[in-house]
Parts: structure tokens; sequence; C-alpha cells
């Protein structure tokens, strides 16, 4: 199968395919990205309305103590250390960009907590600049439909999507594969009884190696 109707397939499965994250604007999701690190975005949209509404703004949030953030996002994963990328985070923005998120990649991997799997959301959902970020579930289906291998970094499987996918589909098949990834071809149990892609799949022989 080509990418153009691996996508096409996707598409078909996922029409809907799109960011999970609850977020008014690219503050909001540049935080909401930074919180859902090791967590779902179902626990992060479960922290984010109260937080946002305590902190709409990046000069709210720079000038919180620690204190006062960690209690709205106690309950998911690694809170203290994300309190302290989300309050940096914040006053790198007002301190270097008068409190706008920037779009470029430089601009924004530049900010605390902000790594480039987290730039490529913004990029791609905030300001519709062509990007894949390359997640656990972006990763995983990529090696399994062997469009990776399976030994490859997290950028290089970023690098290889790019060569593969046409550049005006980026921003759709990053959404169509983490879709993918996390409600049919889960790291376990995956649904491959429902999976169109069983002809081409390479999970068994990864698997065998590993």
């Amino acid at each position: 199968m080509t990418t153009d109707e691996i996508l096409d397939e996707l598409e078909l499965i996922f029409p809907n395919a799109e960011c999970e994250l609850i977020h008014k604007n690219a503050y909001e999701l540049l935080i909401a990205v930074i919180l859902s690190a090791q967590t779902t975005d179902v626990s992060v949209n479960k922290i984010t309305p109260a937080l946002f509404e305590r902190f709409p703004t990046p000069q709210l949030l720079a000038k919180a103590e620690l204190s006062e953030i960690e209690p709205y996002i106690h309950s998911i994963g690694l809170y203290r250390n994300k309190a302290r990328s989300i309050k940096g985070c914040a006053a790198a923005l007002v301190e270097k960009h008068q409190g706008i998120v920037p779009s470029t990649m430089k601009e924004l991997t530049a900010l605390p907590g902000c790594g480039r799997k987290t730039a490529n959301v913004v990029l791609s959902v905030a300001f519709n600049v062509p990007a894949i970020a390359v997640d656990t579930h972006v990763e995983r289906v990529s090696k399994r439909l062997g469009l990776a291998k399976p030994d490859d970094s997290v950028l290089e499987v970023e690098k290889k999507l790019k060569r593969k996918i046409k550049r005006e589909r980026w921003n759709k098949s990053h959404h169509l594969f983490i879709f993918f990834g996390r409600y049919l071809c889960m790291a376990r149990n995956p649904q491959c009884e429902r999976c169109p892609f069983q002809s081409i799949c390479k999970r068994k022989k990864i698997e065998a190696v590993s």
C-alpha cells in the first residue's frame, strides 16, 4: 500500500480525527500539550478548564507561585515538574514574546517544557503550519505499518514520514495516526481483527526481535 492509500483508509475509519485537547487559543494549547506528557488527553481535559479560568493569560501564570499552580494539576502524573515547566514557559512567553505564542520551531523549542513534539503540535493545530508531531502512538503505528524501522529514533520517524507523506497531508496524518494508535492499534491488545492493514503489519516481526 502507498502512504496515500493508508491515509485514505484511515480517513474512512476516523473522518473526524483532530486534536482532542480542549483549548481556545495557542496559549491554552501550548500549556495543555506540555501537561499531556505521559498522561492522557482525557486527564488533561479534566483539569485545564479550572486552570485556565484561574490563569487565563501567560502573564498571570508566570506570576503565580508553584504552590498556586500545583493544586490545579495534581491529578496528573509528574505534576510538580509540569507546574515548573508551564510556569517557566509562561514566563518566557512574557519576557521574550510579549505574551504571544511564537509560530516557529526554533522559538517554540526554546521555551521551557516545549520539546519538538509539543512544538509540532502547536505549529500544526494553532497555526496550521505543515508539521508531523511524533508521539508514542504515531511512532508505534509508523513502525508497525513499515513506514519507519523498529530502531528508528523519534526524529528519524518524523523525517521519514515527512518524506513519504505529501506535505498537504502532514497535519491530518498526525491526527489519523494518533486516533488509529489510540483506538485500534494499541500498544497492548491491539484490535487486529478490525485492522485494514493486516497484510502489511510488522507488529509480530517487531515483537519477535524485541
